[in-house]
């Protein structure tokens, strides 16, 4: 075997779930025709977690090969709610809401893709013209059944969960876009397999090839259930280096592997015999800090990885205070008592770790709060500010005061 026929085993298996059609697109891979490799991106949110990143990571595989990037930022279709793998109703987003959260879509999506080598579109350019002579068109290629079908639509309708025909509308709208950009093939994660298959039906009304898809895997986040971030459960792209390092370091044991596989670009070999390595009794301590590493490393290079790998061990293996904190400014008034006071639970606002007052009492009164080496956990203690002070919140969130 070749190096490209094993470059291309390689985009044709790690992370991939399912592949529809699998000989065809590996026939269209190795013949050297520049293939147009479409995936959209709703922005639902301001940050991109690592989950969605598998996806990214697979389509610049494909652009390492030599094949277009149609990377579709979908404008319209976030205001519409992709329903895969809710088990609730969608919110309809606003024009403002979704402005908000793309600011800073492209520069994380530039920490994998080559945005230089990116055809990016914004689907409100087509989606927007069509008129209801043309959504019924649409509508025609899909029964009830079919979308019934849907799991989550299914136990929703079992548990009589109301279903918007904005929702069932959503499939036929991601399948359009297949058309207007004349994709060859569609990624999208596993829960994506229902609205990328229906991209095929679609085209075929419209007389094009049905694109090959490809499935991806999906990333199991920080509480067990799949990575999302409606649900909080995410490690972000852009979180800092930090950051990212403890919340690797908090996964269970048993997703270690899982996350080599899915967050990392080592080697399967290497990965496999990590694998083994932990079934034979090896720490799984040693293996999430590799882990930790390679995930900041990806998206921030090695300098800051170290960096985070030796902070992460100063301070929970050696109870020691990190180098390198975060300046915390407060805002201070004069007490009868002394000057410049503040409250535990001021602190622990201004810190911006929490984003509520009851998140943050509960967090000091459980002790999750320090203040110059001191537990507090009375949220109205006053503490004197004079600057310079360590201020830690949680587990792993050192600050000095300004």
């Amino acid at each position: 075997m070749n190096g490209k026929e094993e470059w291309i085993g390689r985009v044709l298996s790690r992370n991939v779930e399912e592949v529809i059609d699998r000989g065809h697109l590996r026939a269209a891979l190795m013949s050297g025709k520049k293939l147009r490799v479409k995936h959209g991106i709703d922005p639902t949110g301001p940050k991109i977690h690592i989950g969605r990143a598998v996806v990214l990571w697979k389509l610049r595989e494909f652009q390492d090969l030599g094949h277009r990037i149609v990377l579709i930022i979908g404008d319209f279709t976030a205001q519409i709610g992709d329903p895969s793998d809710k088990l609730e109703k969608r919110p309809f987003l606003s024009k403002e809401q979704i402005r908000e959260n793309l600011k800073n879509y492209l520069p994380q999506i530039g920490k994998v893709l080559d945005l230089e080598k990116t055809e990016i579109r914004y689907n409100s350019e087509w989606l927007a013209k069509l008129n209801l002579r043309d959504f019924s068109e649409l509508a025609d290629l899909f029964t009830f059944q079919q979308i019934l079908e849907r799991r989550n639509f299914h136990d929703r309708w079992q548990k009589h969960k109301e279903i918007s025909y904005r929702e069932g509308m959503y499939p036929l709208l991601q399948g359009y876009d297949s058309v207007a950009v004349k994709a060859d093939v569609e990624l999208g994660g596993t829960d994506q397999l229902f609205n990328v298959l229906a991209g095929r039906k679609v085209q075929e009304r419209y007389g094009q090839r049905p694109q090959d898809v490809m499935a991806t895997k999906m990333v199991i986040g920080l509480d067990g259930r799949k990575m999302s971030t409606s649900w909080g459960n995410v490690i972000n792209i852009l979180d800092e280096p930090a950051d990212q390092f403890g919340k690797v370091m908090s996964l269970r044991d048993e997703l270690i592997p899982e996350y080599f596989e899915a967050a990392t670009d080592l080697p399967e070999d290497e990965i496999a015999g990590m694998k083994k390595g932990l079934k034979k009794g090896d720490n799984p301590k040693i293996a999430k800090s590799r882990l930790a590493f390679e995930i900041v490393k990806r998206y921030h290079g090695e300098s800051a990885a170290r960096k985070a790998q030796e902070n992460f061990e100063k301070v929970f293996a050696r109870h020691e205070v990190p180098d390198d904190m975060p300046v915390l400014k407060l805002s201070v008034h004069d007490t009868a008592k002394a000057k410049d006071i503040v409250t535990a639970l001021d602190v622990v606002i201004s810190s911006g770790v929490l984003k509520s007052k009851s998140e943050a009492r509960r967090l000091i009164k459980q002790g999750g709060f320090e203040f110059n080496e001191k537990t507090i956990k009375d949220p109205l203690e006053e503490l004197p500010v004079r600057g310079g002070e360590i201020v830690r919140v949680g587990k792993k969130r050192f600050f000095r005061t300004a």
